[in-house]
């Protein structure tokens, strides 16, 4: 896998912060010893005392917030914990789903080895928002915007509306393939249809908080280019 230039990924840069687009199947910070690249190693190559405020799944793209000194790191994480930061994602799921200001309130527990799971009993509180922005005849683009910041959070409360994320096979997501979109689609002899996107279909799409002079921003960041060409391919032969 070829990884990019951090200056490549900046979408807002100041003397204290830094909003990059974080690339698909990349981690926010390093998982286990050893040399995998990761979001925190590439950003103090850039800038040395750089710490990463929030974290993003690592098959997760888009808006990750990077703090250039303890000061700014102290401002972005105590607006993290007060839920401050307006977080929207995009993400594509399995089915047609109108969702209305859904809002979904089911505490999640962190059972380790990165699985969570639902439990009102032991589990932390969980909030999530969700709205339908365009439905196909199998697929529904959706606006999740999470109150509070869980481990896979958007994932399994929409894994609760039977609205898994394509792709998401932890939380029963199919993959979604060319052939059940394109009618009359052929695959030449002995070969393996792949998915048209390789991970789960969730982008963090923009994020709003407050820079360390107090000043509000809310930074975008556009779709990578398999989750681009998935909605392509939605709004060609599903629409």
């Amino acid at each position: 896998m070829k990884f990019p230039k951090f200056a490549d990924l900046i979408l807002f840069e100041d003397d204290d912060i830094i909003v990059v687009n974080k690339p698909p199947f990349i981690s926010s910070l390093d998982e286990r010893e050893g040399g995998e690249i990761n979001m925190l190693r590439l950003a103090k190559q850039y800038s040395e005392d750089a710490q990463i405020c929030h974290r993003l799944d690592k098959e997760t793209s888009g808006a990750l917030i990077i703090a250039k000194n303890p000061e700014a790191y102290r401002a972005v994480s105590m607006q993290f914990e007060r839920r401050k930061v307006k977080k929207v994602y995009h993400a594509v799921i399995d089915g047609t789903h109108v969702f209305e200001e859904l809002f979904i309130d089911l505490p999640i527990l962190n059972v380790g080895k990165g699985n969570v799971t639902i439990s009102r009993q032991e589990g932390k509180r969980a909030e999530t928002w969700f709205q339908s922005l365009k439905y196909y005849k199998h697929y529904t683009l959706v606006e999740c915007r999470p109150v509070t910041g869980r481990m896979h959070q958007i994932r399994i409360h929409l894994a609760t509306q039977r609205a898994s994320i394509a792709g998401d096979e932890m939380y029963k997501g199919q993959p979604v393939f060319l052939s059940k979109l394109k009618r009359k689609y052929q695959l030449g002899k002995d070969q393996e249809e792949l998915p048209i996107m390789k991970r789960f279909a969730l982008h963090a799409y923009e994020v709003t908080f407050k820079l360390v002079n107090d000043q509000e921003v809310t930074i975008h960041a556009p779709y990578p280019k398999d989750f681009e060409t998935l909605l392509k391919l939605l709004d060609k032969f599903d629409s």
